[in-house]
């Protein structure tokens, strides 16, 4: 019985475990890479690629106003941290006929710090830390 409480516990760590907490500032720096095409803060705006507040926790293809492929909008992702990781890893491979060409972040730890970063907007633009 025992046995069977620890293994189960171990499957249920594996999520959290597999997207670490990241480090704020180097994150921005990481975002550095996806200026070009997408934007944060309370002036962003949908550029090639949507803008990006309040990203994680929000349904795929819902920023308003953004033109988003039939697979994205297909796709029923929610970006929780989990999933930011796999489609930043490689976008293509999570969402197949993405519109998004960034061939990815091979780095975890850079995935990890971008995606602290990213949660630290809110909806409206502002950031929380």
């Amino acid at each position: 019985m025992l046995r069977t409480l620890l293994a189960i516990a171990m499957i249920a760590a594996v999520p959290a475990a597999a997207v670490a907490e990241g480090d704020v500032k180097k994150g921005k720096k990481v975002f550095r890479k996806c200026k070009a095409c997408h934007a944060v803060g309370e002036k962003a705006k949908n550029k090639v690629g949507p803008q990006l507040n309040g990203v994680v926790g929000r349904k795929a293809g819902a920023v308003e106003g953004y033109k988003y492929s039939k697979a994205m909008l297909d796709s029923g992702i929610t970006w929780d941290e989990a999933n930011l990781d796999k489609y930043l890893k490689k976008p293509k491979d999570l969402v197949k006929g993405t519109k998004m060409i960034f061939a990815g972040l091979k780095k975890e730890k850079q995935r990890q710090n971008l995606i602290a970063f990213l949660k630290t907007y809110g909806a409206d633009g502002k950031q929380t830390k």
